[in-house]
């Protein structure tokens, strides 16, 4: 592989405008509160336009979309017919509250209805991802009358205050200064073969053992207080941890003989990111309850969701559910859902990353492991993959420790540098480069995406020992 050729490119323009970028960066730090950032520290990319796989700044420079930004652009940037069902709802209406009925609502529940796991054949709407596991968990607790929510210790669901509770990732410790904020939640580890937990050497011994561990776990909070267990299908921000064969089905096994409802969290495996519509389907496992945002839409307007399983529908049936938002629902938002999911359809996006992540991102990146002694592993599905650096091989000594920033995350800021100056934006976290192009990204770009990253690890090889 090689980046020859790969490295400055001109937007499809051709016009570049280093001025207004300035101008767009003065007014960001004029006026802009940004989100996990020290605000001094913030040096945002100013962004011209976007399309496809691309974006580019005012500079003229193009990068090739390895992030799918916050992996939600599944479909890729500015898709025509997406484009063009946002402007033909917006010409009709922008705004109808969600007590009327209004057929792109409807028709986008129906269609994440039909494409759902088991009979999961109920939608409520909500604006994003956190405030979907948000209602989930509220959702469980009204229908169960318990009180507890189980979560993993390697997990991200959200920023909200029941979301951030459940997270496992650095993210919560400094939320924990508010009251009940972490009230009636716990955690339990999950399985990750290659950091085991439970001293484990094969796939089946850990899923076994982690099986073994989270029964524990209920057995000691108490089966009959723990409304929920809410776990991602494919762990995505803390690792890209796909989960052993069984564990999913032992987990749902455990949430039965419990009266424990399963919540899936699917916000960012969910629409295409592992090669189905929702990551959970590979392992034919029927949550009770769903919740997605991202790739539902590409994210062109913000949409999140609750699928919920029949028996959960029938406790609000004659009891109100407390809850909800103003723009659940919202005209735009599920204009582009049904043209998102109808593009997704028609161009065999699935297929795509399905395929894309057997031919090229699988064994490219193994082949990367092979030439690089800072790659300790790499594992994932469809164009969902990780990466994850050591000093050691040997010791799995991580490239950059755990919750690490600062000074000591300069290996892994290393590599992303050299990434973006050869014209790809890669996602990273801590001692990880993540892999999650859009599923629509073509073979060509993915090895391009791939030769970056290869000529990139230069930089965290020597940090290794």
């Amino acid at each position: 592989m090689t980046t020859e050729g790969l490295s400055i490119t001109r937007s499809p323009e051709g016009i570049p405008s280093p001025a207004t970028g300035a101008r767009v960066v003065a007014d960001d730090r004029a006026h802009l509160f940004h989100s996990w950032e020290a605000q001094g520290d913030v040096a945002p990319i100013p962004i011209a336009g976007a399309f496809g796989r691309y974006f580019w700044d005012y500079e003229g420079k193009r990068y090739l979309d390895f992030s799918s930004q916050f992996i939600n652009t599944n479909i890729g940037h500015g898709h025509p017919k997406v484009v063009a069902a946002i402007k033909e709802q917006a010409d009709r209406f922008c705004m109808i509250a969600s007590t009327f009925a209004n057929d792109k609502r409807g028709e986008a529940a129906r269609l994440i209805s039909e494409i759902a796991p088991g009979e999961l054949s109920r939608v409520f709407f909500t604006n994003g991802g956190a405030d979907a596991n948000e209602h989930a968990v509220r959702m469980a607790r009204l229908h169960t009358g318990r009180p507890k929510v189980l979560s993993a210790y390697r997990s991200y669901h959200g920023g909200t205050s029941t979301a951030i509770s459940l997270t496992g990732d650095p993210r919560r410790w400094a939320n924990e200064n508010s009251a009940n904020t972490t009230a009636n939640v716990s955690h339990f580890f999950g399985p990750y073969l290659y950091r085991s937990h439970f001293h484990a050497t094969t796939e089946e011994e850990e899923c076994r053992r982690a099986l073994a561990h989270l029964a524990e776990v209920i057995a000691f909070e108490g089966p009959d207080t723990i409304a929920a267990i809410v776990l991602e299908s494919i762990v995505g921000t803390p690792g890209v941890l796909v989960p052993p064969p069984g564990y999913l089905a032992g987990v749902r096994e455990l949430c039965d003989r419990h009266g424990i409802m399963f919540i899936a969290d699917e916000v960012m495996s969910g629409f295409g990111r592992a090669g189905e519509w929702f990551a959970i389907n590979a392992w034919g496992v029927t949550p009770d309850l769903l919740t997605f945002a991202k790739g539902v839409n590409s994210g062109y307007v913000p949409l999140g969701g609750v699928l919920l399983s029949e028996a959960v529908h029938e406790t609000f049936r004659d009891s109100a559910y407390p809850g909800g938002l103003t723009y659940s629902g919202h005209p735009l938002a599920c204009a582009a859902a049904v043209a998102t999911i109808t593009v997704m359809r028609e161009e065999g996006m699935l297929e795509n990353a399905a395929r894309i992540g057997e031919r090229v991102l699988g064994p490219g990146l193994r082949e990367i492991a092979e030439r690089h002694p800072s790659v300790g592993e790499v594992r994932g599905l469809g164009v969902f993959w990780a990466v994850e650096l050591v000093r050691n091989r040997e010791t799995r000594e991580m490239l950059v420790p755990y919750a690490a920033g600062g000074a000591a995350a300069r290996p892994v800021d290393e590599v992303v540098a050299a990434c973006m100056e050869s014209g790809m934006y890669p996602v990273w976290n801590y001692n990880r480069i993540h892999v999650v192009p859009p599923c629509s990204i073509t073979e060509e770009e993915a090895w391009q995406g791939l030769a970056i990253l290869d000529a990139a690890l230069r930089h965290a090889d020597k940090y290794t020992v």
